[in-house]
C-alpha cells in the first residue's frame, strides 16, 4: 500500500496541473454563467461534452507515457502540414485564451483586496509576476502553494454545493422570464461554454509536455496505467466541480431577475458571493483568496504551457537533429513568455471591460479549432505511431469518433450561423 501511494506521489503532478487550469475560467465564470442564466436545463450539455471531450486530453497523456516523446512530436510524424497547422492554430487562439485567463485573474484580484484604483495596471502587474516567476524557475514552490489551495477551494466548493442542495433553489422573483436557449445568442453561449468545458482541446499537448517533465523531474518512469489513473482522477474532479458550479449558478441566481456583472472585479465578488450566501458571511476572505489563488495557478499554468508547446513546435519546425535542439532553442521559452503576455494585454486592451465579450470570444475560438486537434490525436494513438498495448479500448475508440462527429458537427453549424449574420 505504502508502495503504491509513494509511486503515485512520484506520477502525480501533470493531471493536477491540468485541472488547476481548468478549473479556471470554464468553471468560475461560465458554468456559473450557464446555471445563472438558463438554470439546470444547461447541465446536461457540460456533461455531454465533458464526457466526449475526455479522450483527447487523455491521449496527451497516453501518447507521452508510451512514446516517451510529446504528442508535439507525434505532429510532425503527421507530416511537416499538421506541425505547422497546430503551430498556426496555436499562435491565432494564445493571445485571446491568456487574455481572457489574465482578466478574469485581475478581476479576482482586484476584488480580494479591494482594489479599483489599479485598472489596466493590475493585469500589466499580474503578467509581469507570472512571466518573472516562470522566468527564473520557481514555479515547483508555487505548484505547492496552489495544491493547498486548490484543496480549499474544493472543499468550500463541495461545501457549498451541499448547503445549496438543502436550501433549494430560489423562488423566481414575479414575471420572471428566463432565457432563450436556442436563439443566436444562446447557441452562441453555448458553443462558448463547450468550448472549454473542462478546457481547450489544444491544451491536450501540454499534458504530454507536462507529463514528461514530471518523469524527468522525479527520475522515475511510471506505468501506462498509473500515468492514466493520475490523469483520470484529475478529470472526474474537474467534471464534478463543473456541474457543482453550475448547480450553484441555477440555485443561487437564476430565478433572481439578477444579471450577473459584466466588470471583471464585480463578476469575481458575485462568484464568491456563491459561497458566503450557502456557507456563511464568515468564509468570505478565505474563498476569495483561494478563488484568486486557482485562477493565478491557471494564468502561470497557461502561460507556461503556451511557451512549452511554442518552444517544442519551433524546436521541431526549424531543427533537423535532436542532439542541436536544446542548446539552439533554449531561451525561446523565456522569449515566448514575453511575447505572449505582451499580446494578451492588448487583447484585454481592446475589450476594455468587457468581460463577458472577451471570455466567449476566446472559448468560441477553442471550439472552432478543437475538431482539428481531436482528429490529430485519435490518429496519433490508434495507428501505426503507438504500439497496440498502449492503444486505447474499443469503448474509447468509438468515444472518440463520437467526439470529433460532435465537435465538427457545432464547429460547422457556427460557421454557418455566422456566415448568414
Amino acid at each position: 500500500m505504502n508502495e503504491r501511494l509513494s509511486q503515485f506521489s512520484k506520477t502525480a503532478g501533470p493531471g493536477i496541473l491540468f485541472a488547476c487550469t481548468a478549473i479556471g475560467v470554464s468553471h468560475l465564470v461560465q458554468s456559473t454563467r450557464a446555471g445563472a442564466d438558463f438554470g439546470l436545463l444547461i447541465l446536461g450539455f457540460v456533461i455531454l461534452v465533458l464526457l466526449l471531450k475526455y479522450p483527447f486530453f487523455e491521449y496527451g497523456s497516453r501518447y507521452a507515457n508510451s512514446t516517451q516523446t510529446s504528442i508535439i512530436d507525434g505532429y510532425k510524424k503527421l507530416g511537416k502540414p499538421a506541425l505547422w497547422l497546430y503551430f498556426l492554430l496555436t499562435i491565432s487562439s494564445m493571445f485571446f485564451v491568456t487574455g481572457a485567463v489574465g482578466f478574469v485573474t485581475a478581476g479576482f484580484f482586484e476584488n480580494l483586496f479591494g482594489i479599483d484604483f489599479l485598472g489596466e495596471w493590475t493585469v500589466i502587474i499580474l503578467f509581469a509576476v507570472c512571466v518573472g516567476t516562470l522566468a527564473i524557475g520557481k514555479y515547483n514552490v508555487l505548484d505547492s502553494l496552489i495544491k493547498i489551495i486548490a484543496i480549499v477551494l474544493l472543499i468550500s466548493t463541495i461545501s457549498a454545493f451541499l448547503f445549496a442542495l438543502y436550501n433549494g433553489p430560489i423562488d423566481p422573483v414575479i414575471g420572471f422570464e428566463p432565457k432563450e436557449l436556442w436563439n443566436i445568442t444562446g447557441i452562441f453561449f453555448l458553443l462558448a461554454l463547450m468550448g472549454w468545458m473542462p478546457t481547450a482541446v489544444d491544451l491536450s499537448s501540454w499534458n504530454s509536455l507536462w507529463t514528461l517533465e514530471r518523469i524527468k523531474q522525479t527520475s522515475y518512469k511510471p506505468k501506462l496505467k498509473e500515468t492514466l489513473l493520475e490523469f483520470r482522477l484529475a478529470y472526474i474532479i474537474t467534471s464534478i466541480l463543473a456541474v457543482m458550479f453550475v448547480v450553484l449558478g441555477s440555485f443561487i441566481f437564476y430565478g433572481s431577475g439578477e444579471e450577473l456583472p459584466n466588470n471583471n472585479s464585480h463578476f469575481a465578488n458575485k462568484v464568491v458571493t456563491l459561497y458566503t450566501e450557502t456557507i456563511g458571511d464568515w468564509s468570505y476572505i478565505i474563498i476569495a483568496a483561494s478563488a484568486f489563488t486557482v485562477m493565478f495557478g491557471t494564468i502561470i499554468a497557461v502561460l507556461d504551457g503556451y511557451s512549452r508547446s511554442l518552444q517544442r513546435t519551433v524546436e521541431l519546425i526549424f531543427t533537423k537533429k535532436e542532439d542541436k535542439i536544446r542548446t539552439k532553442f533554449r531561451t525561446f521559452y523565456v522569449i515566448f513568455l514575453i511575447v505572449i503576455s505582451t499580446g494578451a494585454l492588448v487583447v484585454i486592451f481592446q475589450f476594455g471591460s468587457n468581460l463577458k465579450e472577451l471570455v466567449d470570444f476566446a472559448t468560441v475560438l477553442s471550439f472552432v479549432i478543437a475538431p482539428i486537434i481531436a482528429i490529430f490525436n485519435f490518429r496519433l494513438v490508434t495507428g501505426k505511431y503507438l504500439e497496440k498495448e498502449h492503444q486505447p479500448s474499443t469503448l474509447l475508440k468509438i468515444l472518440s469518433f463520437s467526439g470529433i462527429v460532435f465537435l465538427s458537427g457545432f464547429a460547422i453549424f457556427f460557421l454557418f450561423i455566422k456566415f448568414l449574420q
